[in-house]
């Protein structure tokens, strides 16, 4: 049986599209519902389209961060959500809300984690002259860009980069890995031991890989 994928999103949604066109041609999971945080982002019209529902629930319509999170988690349970993505959700969650779904949230950030946590990673990248940045998805956890680490991508850095150039770079990686992930997770190739996440039938890469190039 496939796995039932739900999304949370705050903006437009390129990493869900990502999600839905690989689940709609992979059959390993079911994209069940698409959740927003945001009346009007672009991602709730991604889902449509895809013939997936969309629903809104508005941080902004709640007195407090309790209240939002309880409505979050009763959207998410109404769909039997097995697995929830973060797909650029702009909003921290609390331990309870994180412990509720604890091994089923998961996130991808735009930086090769532990390094960056946070906003602006593509700047903050290259204002320490890596030769190296990327993303990482991860399970969630409550501490901020935090959790068990699923998979990584890396992306060379180049001498004429700015951060939109890097950002576009990063993003095409990200459109790679988080389907891998889930697809990972839907096959039951990851368990988290040790607080540490074991992918089974997957090795590293070659390498090493060298910027510059030598």
């Amino acid at each position: 049986m496939a796995l039932r994928v739900a999304i949370l999103l705050s903006g437009r949604g390129s990493n869900a599209q990502a999600l839905l066109d690989d689940c709609a041609a992979g059959g390993h999971a079911q994209v069940v519902r698409v959740i927003s945080n945001r009346p009007g982002a672009l991602g709730l019209k991604r889902a449509e389209a895809a013939g997936v529902p969309a629903a809104v629930v508005d941080h902004r319509a709640f007195p407090d961060r309790a209240a939002f999170e309880a409505a979050l988690h009763g959207a998410l349970t109404a769909c039997g959500a097995e697995l929830v993505c973060l797909a650029g959700f702009m909003r921290l969650l609390t331990a309870p809300f994180v412990e509720a779904w604890h091994d089923r949230l998961i996130n991808i950030h735009p930086s090769l984690l532990p390094a960056f946590p946070g906003l602006d990673t593509h700047a903050r990248a290259l204002a320490e002259g890596v030769r190296f940045h990327g993303c990482t998805v991860h399970f969630v956890r409550a501490a901020m860009d935090a959790g068990p680490i699923i998979g990584q991508a890396a992306v060379p850095v180049h001498p004429s980069d700015d951060a939109d150039s890097l950002a576009e770079r990063v993003l095409a990686a990200e459109h790679r890995l988080y389907p891998w992930a889930v697809r990972a997770i839907a096959a039951g190739r990851v368990t988290v031991r040790d607080e540490r996440a074991v992918i089974e039938g997957w090795g590293p890469p070659a390498g090493p890989w060298l910027n510059p190039a030598q």
